[in-house]
Formats: structure tokens, C-alpha cells, sequence
């Protein structure tokens, strides 16, 4: 896809920037390899690639390759785990969460933590979907950004253990003792299609296909981690970008926009 894309330009049509976004796969490898050797954290992006083929790998060489041949100056963006509004995504913790909340506060069921014991309690961090299209606009407009590749989180580091309660206290529940073990979502939300149907119709919500809200599987991928994942931010820093986001604010502003425009319901 990037190849193709770049094959349809020729020299001197304009264009001067071009940035990818990827993702910490570049540091943990591809789904089908993912974590095979055991990462050393924080993540910088001077680390060498890892050693088996990487879907991130080939579309950061296309780039590179169009650039030297239409003489564009490019910027790779690395993001954890994104938060932010989007429906029908298949890779969308923070609106999985949500949906979870909401079931759990509806039918009284435990609002466990789904993950494993290192992401319970090791530090962690994510990006906001804002924050990402700030870095975004930075990197197309500052010399200092040409023809380098960043990390992007928010800024701040946290433990599950410390963020889970606080994203209970906004749906208006308890969040349940921690078990010990993970207790994926996949297998939690097995059944919960008929229980969100009927959901939605009680509060008039727009979307009753709890698929079109919750991507289980990948945020079981993320939070089912057996190590800990966080990302140096420095690179950005000495080249400019200041930009900050608290990620608690992350989830609670997306629940809220996820409430006004009736995907969940109000508290």
C-alpha cells in the first residue's frame, strides 16, 4: 500500500512531507513473532531492528525509498496504545473499556481487571489520539523532526493498579479485587451482544452491535502483556515537542464524548 502510493507521484509534484504512523511493534515485533525476545524498556528508537521480518520494517523502507526518489522529507510516529473516538476500529481499547463499564455497571457484574499481573502492577503508558495529531502537525512543520523517527505517548507513566478504581469511580461502580491472573475480555464479553442490544434500546443509544464498539481480542493482546511496556519520550523532547497529556484525562474525555453522543450510556 505505502508503495503504491508513493509510485503514483512523480518528482516536483509538491509534495514535502510525508509521515507514517506505527507503533510499538517495531520494539515487541509483528502479531504473528509478537514479544518473541523479551524487549529492553523504556523503548528508545535508536534500537536496532529486531531480527525477523516486521510489516512496520517494510513500510518505514517504502518511505524511505520514495523519499530519496522524489525528494520529500519524511517522519515515522511510534505510538502505545492509542486512545481516542473511533467506532468499528478493530484495535480500540479505550471504547472497549467503556462498553465494559457500562455492561458491568448495567448487570452487576464484577469490573475485574482483565490483564496479567506485570500490566496490574508495572508502569506502563499510552497516547492520546489528540496528542498524536499534535505530533503529527509538529513533525510536518519543524526542521528539527526532518527524516527521524519518534516515539509518541503522553508523558506521564501509571500502573493499571492505580488507574483501573479511578475509571470505575467515573461509571459510578466498584472496581473488583484484582484476582491475581488475567481474565481476558474475549472470553468475558462472549455473550454480552444480546446484553448490549438490549442496552441500547433502554437508553437509546446509536450503535446496539457491541462489535462495532469493542475490539476484546486486542485489548486482551495489550493488557495480557507478561512484561512491562514503556516508551522513552526524549528524542521528541530535545527536538521541540513539549506537548503533554495526562492519561487519565485521556479515558475520562473520551467517556464523556462516548456519553454525549449516546455510544454509552449517561452516569
Amino acid at each position: 500500500m505505502v508503495r503504491n502510493l508513493f509510485e503514483a507521484l512523480a518528482p516536483g509534484e509538491g509534495l514535502r512531507h510525508a509521515a507514517l504512523v506505527t507503533g510499538l511493534k517495531h520494539y515487541l515485533g509483528p502479531f504473528e513473532a509478537y514479544a518473541a525476545s523479551k524487549p529492553v524498556t523504556p523503548f528508545r528508537e535508536e534500537m536496532p531492528r529486531l531480527p525477523y521480518p516486521n510489516f512496520y520494517y517494510a513500510q518505514e523502507d517504502e518511505l524511505f525509498a520514495a523519499a530519496g526518489r522524489l525528494g520529500f522529507s519524511w517522519s515515522v510516529h511510534r505510538p502505545h496504545t492509542i486512545i481516542g473516538y473511533a467506532l468499528g476500529n478493530a484495535m480500540n481499547m479505550g471504547v472497549t473499556l467503556s462498553a465494559y463499564a457500562a455492561i458491568c455497571r448495567e448487570t452487576g457484574r464484577p469490573f475485574v481487571f482483565p490483564g496479567s499481573p506485570q500490566q496490574w502492577e508495572g508502569l506502563t503508558d499510552v497516547t492520546d489520539a489528540r496528542l498524536l495529531a499534535r505530533h503529527l502537525e509538529w513533525a510536518a512543520t519543524s526542521e528539527a523532526a526532518r527524516d527521524r523517527a519518534f516515539n509518541v505517548v503522553n508523558g506521564d507513566v501509571f500502573r493499571w493498579n492505580w488507574l483501573w478504581p479511578k475509571l470505575a469511580e467515573d461509571f459510578g461502580i466498584e472496581a473488583a479485587p484484582y484476582p491475581g491472573h488475567a481474565t481476558p475480555l474475549e472470553a468475558q464479553l462472549a455473550d454480552a451482544g444480546p446484553v448490549w442490544a438490549e442496552i441500547a434500546a433502554k437508553h437509546g443509544l446509536a450503535e446496539p452491535d457491541l462489535g462495532r464498539i469493542a475490539s476484546a481480542w486486542h485489548t486482551d493482546l495489550d493488557l495480557g502483556r507478561e512484561m512491562e511496556v514503556v516508551t522513552d519520550m526524549t528524542r521528541s523532547r530535545k527536538a521541540g515537542f513539549l506537548d503533554y497529556q495526562p492519561t487519565l484525562d485521556s479515558f475520562l474525555d473520551l467517556f464523556s464524548r462516548l456519553r454525549r453522543d449516546r455510544i454509552i450510556p449517561a452516569s
